[in-house]
C-alpha cells in the first residue's frame, strides 16, 4: 500500500486532488476503514444503515457508487441518493432515517480538481474528531470488499427529503418572505444547492432569480466558495436587477454568502451578527453563542450586551456541533460561512441560513447596508478581510510556530498587544483588532485573516501579514 496516498482527515473530511490522491483505489480504502469502524461500533443485528450522498463535482456520482459498493460488500445497508444533493439534506436524512452514519462525496468549497469524503454522525452533523481519528487508524486494516448494488435503498430517502422541506417551512416565515415586494438573486455557484432556495420562495410577489444553477464541474472557473473574489457574477446581477440582496451557497450548499443592495460582498463578520440580533430581538430566542477563532469581535460584544454565554473554539464546524449536542446553543458560526442555529440539526446549512438572513432583512424593513451601519453604531465598527496564500503545509506550520515564539513587536506600525494560539497564531492589538495566521486543514493554503476598527487598518494588517508570511 506504500504507493497509495496517506489518508488524513482535516477540518471536515479527507480531501485530495482527483486522479492524484482522490482515486477509486483510495476511496475504497477509506470506505473500508469506515465500514470496519461501523461494524466495530454497531456490529450484529440489525446491520447498520449508512446514507451516501454526493455533490456535482467531477465523477462524484461514481465515487459515491464505489463507496456504496464497499459498504454493501461489508454487509451494511445503504441508502444512496440518486442525484447530487446538498450536504445538509444528506445530514438531515441520516438523522431522520436513524442511520448509523453517512458519507458525502464532496470537497465543499475547494478548487474544482479536488474531491472529498465527509463522514456524517448519527445526530445529523459532522463526525467528531474522535470518529475521524478512529477511521483514520483503520485505513488498510483490512482489504476492501465490494459487492454489486442490487438495491440502493433510494426509496427510503423520499420521506426524508419531504421532512427536510417541512422543517425549513416550519423554521422560516416563508409566507412573509413570499409576500415581500423585492428582488432577490440566488447564486449556488454551480454547486448542489441548485434551485433549492428559490423553491422555498416562489409563488408570491417576491421576485426570485437563480443564477449559475446548472452543473459545471469547473464551477465557472472560480472556487465554489462564496467570498468576494468568487462572487463577481452575483454582484453584477444584484446591481443589474436592483435586488435587495444576493444570497450564495458553496459547492455543497452548507455555507452561505451574501451581497448587499449596493453590490458589495458582506463577510460573515457582517452576516452572522445581524442574524444573531434577529434571533435575539425579533424571535426572542435565547441560548449560548459559539464563535470560532477567526470569527468577529462583534459576536462577543452582542453576546455580552444580551447576557448570552459565549464559547470560542478552534476552526472547524465539528467543534461547534459538539457544543450544540452538549449545551443550549443559539448560534454557532465560522468565518467561512458555516452557521448552525438552534432548533435545527447541529450542522451548517447554507439554504436555511440564506432564508434566515433574508427573513432578518425583510423583518427589519431596511436594506442590508443600513442594517450594518446600525450594527456598527451600536456595537462598534469592525471590518474583516482575508488573504489565501498557496503554501505547503509544512512551511505554513513552521511559520506559525515562529510567529508564536518570536512574536513581532509591531505590525504595520501598530503595536502587538498579545498573542493567542488556539488555532493558528493570532496577533492582538489594543483596540481589539487582530491578525491571524492559519494553515488550512483541507488544502495547501496559508490563510491570513484580519479584523480592525476601520478598513484602512484592516488592509494594512493584511498586507503586512502577507509580507511576514513571504519573508519580505
Amino acid at each position: 500500500m506504500s504507493s497509495l496516498a496517506q489518508i488524513k482527515f482535516g477540518t471536515d473530511g479527507w480531501r485530495g486532488v482527483i486522479a492524484r490522491d482522490f482515486t477509486f483505489a483510495n476511496i475504497e480504502r477509506v470506505a473500508q476503514a469506515y465500514a470496519d469502524y461501523l461494524l466495530g461500533q454497531h456490529g450484529g443485528s440489525p446491520l447498520p444503515l449508512v446514507v451516501v450522498g454526493y455533490d456535482r463535482r467531477f465523477l462524484s456520482e461514481l465515487f459515491a457508487q464505489r463507496v456504496a459498493e464497499v459498504l454493501i460488500g461489508n454487509n451494511l445497508h445503504v441508502s444512496l441518493f440518486g442525484e447530487a444533493a446538498p450536504t445538509p439534506l444528506v445530514s438531515w436524512a441520516v438523522k431522520e432515517l436513524k442511520a448509523t452514519g453517512g458519507v458525502v462525496i464532496t470537497a465543499s468549497h475547494n478548487p474544482a480538481d479536488f474531491n472529498g469524503f465527509k463522514i456524517k454522525a448519527p445526530w445529523g452533523g459532522s463526525a467528531s474528531p474522535e470518529i475521524t481519528s478512529a477511521v483514520e487508524k483503520l485505513v488498510d486494516a483490512s482489504v476492501p470488499k465490494r459487492a454489486n448494488i442490487s438495491d440502493d435503498g433510494h426509496e427510503l430517502l423520499a420521506p426524508a427529503v419531504e421532512s427536510y422541506r417541512a422543517q425549513i417551512a416550519g423554521y422560516i416565515d416563508l409566507t412573509r418572505l413570499r409576500q415581500a415586494t423585492a428582488v432577490v438573486v440566488v447564486d449556488p455557484m454551480h454547486g448542489s444547492g441548485g434551485t433549492w432556495v428559490e423553491s422555498f420562495l416562489s409563488g408570491g410577489t417576491l421576485k426570485i432569480e437563480t443564477i449559475r444553477a446548472w452543473r459545471d464541474p469547473l464551477f465557472g472557473g472560480v472556487n465554489p466558495e462564496p467570498i468576494d473574489i468568487n462572487l463577481r457574477a452575483l454582484k453584477q446581477r444584484v446591481l443589474e436587477g436592483k435586488a435587495l440582496v444576493g444570497l450564495a451557497t458553496d459547492g455543497d450548499a452548507d455555507r452561505v454568502g451574501a451581497v448587499n443592495e449596493l453590490g458589495a460582498t458582506m463577510t460573515m463578520h457582517d452576516v452572522v451578527p445581524l442574524i444573531l440580533l434577529h434571533l435575539v430581538r425579533q424571535r426572542k430566542m435565547t441560548g449560548a453563542v459559539v464563535r470560532t477563532f477567526s470569527q468577529s469581535v462583534l459576536l462577543k460584544r452582542i453576546a455580552a450586551a444580551h447576557n448570552l454565554k459565549l464559547y470560542e473554539t478552534a476552526i472547524g464546524f465539528k467543534y461547534i456541533a459538539d457544543l450544540m449536542l452538549k449545551d443550549d446553543i443559539l448560534i454557532g458560526a465560522e468565518e467561512s460561512g458555516g452557521i448552525g442555529v438552534k432548533g435545527h440539526i447541529p450542522e451548517r446549512d447554507g439554504m436555511l441560513n440564506s432564508l434566515l438572513f433574508l427573513e432578518a432583512i425583510i423583518t427589519a424593513g431596511k436594506p442590508p447596508s443600513e442594517m450594518l451601519r446600525e450594527l456598527h453604531r451600536e456595537f462598534g465598527e469592525f471590518h474583516f478581510g482575508r488573504k489565501d496564500l498557496p503554501l505547503e503545509t509544512a512551511r505554513g506550520v513552521e511559520l506559525l510556530e515562529k510567529l508564536a515564539k518570536a512574536t513581532p513587536g509591531e505590525v504595520a506600525h501598530y503595536a502587538v498587544n498579545g498573542v493567542e494560539t488556539t488555532d493558528g497564531t493570532k496577533l492582538l492589538f489594543a483596540d481589539e483588532s487582530w491578525l491571524l495566521f492559519r494553515q488550512s486543514g483541507t488544502e495547501p493554503v496559508l490563510r491570513i485573516y484580519a479584523e480592525a476598527t476601520n478598513a484602512a487598518k484592516m488592509n494594512a494588517l493584511l498586507t503586512a501579514g502577507e509580507e511576514l508570511a513571504l519573508g519580505r
